[in-house]
């Protein structure tokens, strides 16, 4: 497969190996839910083709890595972007979405609509 030709989003079980590739990084959320409702197990990041996330401050916690990516979505940024983020920080997808649970528990982040979140 050529550099053109790669998939954008590409995310995989560090435990049994089971892979995904998207176009779209909310794609791997999906995986990653039907993924831990089977086998218990959490998704990793392995590629992220996305220039937003290139830009994200790196070693920035997960507010400011919602609030910087949110300058370029006014609906929110997608989920799989900000795992994607914070992947590239030693995050897994799970302990993505479980902090920005309690980030949104705590009125930090909101979900303006489904699978997408913006920081105040």
């Amino acid at each position: 497969m050529t550099e053109q030709e790669r998939t954008p989003f590409v995310a995989s079980c560090p435990n049994c190996g089971e892979r995904t590739e998207t176009e779209t990084p909310n794609e791997v959320i999906a995986f990653y839910r039907r993924h831990r409702a089977l086998t218990g197990h959490d998704v990793e990041w392995e590629i992220v083709d996305d220039e937003s996330v290139r830009k994200t401050t790196e070693g920035a916690d997960l507010k400011a890595v919602v609030l910087e990516l949110g300058e370029d979505y006014e609906d929110g940024v997608p989920l799989g972007l900000v795992t994607a983020a914070m992947g590239e920080q030693g995050r897994t997808v799970g302990e993505t979405l479980d902090d920005l649970r309690e980030l949104r528990m705590t009125g930090h982040v909101w979900e303006p609509k489904d699978d997408h979140v913006s920081a105040f």
